[in-house]
């Protein structure tokens, strides 16, 4: 069960490098505005708004890919910041779209689980 709790988070991980791309890089192409919904003015508008969400994201995949480098000693590294995306998500779906919850909140719910369960 390791082995799957681990790649859980690692795909938590890849998850959120991915995001930071788009919203630090992306953000104003046409693969980031069809990813977030947005037009071209207001992506211009929100670019570095958006490029300062992205950095955050970065630093979830950041401690994600800490815990896991630890192996069985990062447990407690994996499960904060895991809760960390959890709460992040869980705000990002009251607050900016539901389709959050399914993106975002629910994987990391799953990979908190597994990693609780699996004991490392």
């Amino acid at each position: 069960m390791p082995i799957i709790a681990d790649g859980a988070v690692a795909l938590i991980a890849l998850l959120h490098l991915y995001i930071l791309v788009l919203e630090m890089f992306l953000w104003t192409s046409p693969a980031g505005r069809r990813a977030f919904g947005l037009t071209p003015d207001f992506a211009r508008q929100t670019r570095v708004l958006a490029a300062n969400q992205g950095l955050y994201n970065g630093f979830l995949a950041a401690g994600l890919l800490w815990g896991l480098s630890l192996g069985a000693a990062g447990t407690q590294v994996k499960l904060f910041f895991l809760l960390c995306v959890l709460a992040a998500g869980l705000f990002g779906a009251a607050t900016a779209s539901r389709k959050i919850l399914v993106i975002q909140a629910f994987p990391a719910a799953v990979a908190l689980a597994l990693v609780a369960l699996s004991g490392g």
